[in-house]
């Protein structure tokens, strides 16, 4: 069984909001899945923009 994710509790609370996730069930999370859930989050918000609101 692979280890919880390192991340602070402020940082695992904002992405089990952002996901639908309950905490417990993301910081059991195999990597390679959270961040397969974090690009089609990505992709659902839109293209990214740089600090100046450039794409």
């Amino acid at each position: 069984m692979s280890k919880p994710l390192q991340i602070s509790a402020e940082t695992a609370v904002k992405l089990s909001k952002q996901l639908g996730v309950p905490i417990e069930h993301l910081m059991h999370m195999p990597k390679h899945i959270l961040l397969q859930k974090l690009a089609e989050l990505a992709k659902q918000e839109g293209p990214a923009t740089d600090e100046n609101g450039n794409s």
